[in-house]
């Protein structure tokens, strides 16, 4: 534990984030869990910054995944992560900000392993083209296969990415697409060189579909009961173990499926 001791009054609004940010930098080095601040006499105990960060994100991407961006607002937030509004206005700035934050803290560890897995495939493909399983199962399977580590988000976030897609707001259609942009060039091109028969228009359409189903699936089975009666007789644990064997077999399905009588094969240089 570290003790601070504070004989000045901090009297402009500067001072306060000036001391605020010097106390955030010395216990993220020191890893200091909590320190007791001695100021003109009265202590207190403080909680370290990055902490009430981290505990803002964790309780935004709960409420985000369970009421959507619309449906949560940030006193939810607050409550949920025991800290006031001013600690969300100084960590984020804004509602959309938060919004911002808690989908990149995931999406930079997915598009990591997105990418690492499309590199070693390519890698041992030794310039063949891949299979297609291969690229589904390194975009999509990638993803379904997250939620088994809550480090990386769970099935929270897993759900969050569906809620999200399924149901975004204007300004994160900008965000994802910026986000997922050199990762979906990068798959794209793999898809094009993996399929030459197929026309290029038609495989981003068939991309366009895939990202369609398994942002619905992943969003719940609560999604599908929304608008059917259709029950389905597993338990939530069953229904995640077989949820990426089932999806990549559907997606792989409507990948390889014949063309549209209406399409020509394709005539592009693969």
């Amino acid at each position: 534990m570290l003790t601070l001791c504070l004989t000045k009054p901090l009297n402009n609004f500067r001072s306060k984030i000036f001391f605020a940010k010097v106390l955030d930098s010395w216990t993220s080095l020191h890893t200091i869990q909590t320190f007791v601040l001695i100021l003109f006499g009265h202590t207190m105990e403080i909680t370290p910054v990055s902490e009430t960060h981290e505990r803002i994100l964790d309780a935004a991407e709960r409420l985000f995944m369970e009421f959507g961006y619309e449906g949560t607002s940030t006193r939810m937030v607050t409550s949920e992560a025991k800290v006031n509004l001013a600690a969300v206005n100084y960590h984020f700035g804004s509602k959309e900000a938060l919004m911002e934050a808690v989908l990149r803290r995931r999406l930079v560890i997915l598009n990591q392993e997105r990418m690492r897995a499309l590199d070693e495939a390519e890698a041992k493909a030794n310039g063949q083209p891949l299979k297609p399983s291969q690229i589904v199962d390194g975009f999509f399977g990638t993803l379904l296969r997250m939620a088994e580590s809550d480090e990386k988000g769970g099935r929270t976030f897993q759900r969050l990415i569906g809620r999200t897609m399924t149901e975004p707001a204007n300004f994160i259609r900008t965000f994802l697409a910026a986000e997922y942009a050199d990762v979906v060039e990068r798959y794209k091109t793999a898809l094009f060189k993996a399929l030459p028969d197929v026309p290029k228009a038609e495989i981003v359409w068939r991309f366009h579909f895939m990202l369609g189903a398994t942002s619905y699936a992943i969003a719940g089975t609560d999604a599908l009961q929304l608008v059917t009666d259709w029950e389905v007789d597993e338990d939530e644990g069953t229904q995640h173990e077989k949820l990426l064997a089932r999806l990549m077999s559907f997606l792989l399905g409507g990948l390889r499926a014949p063309l549209p009588s209406t399409l020509p094969k394709s005539t592009e240089p693969s």
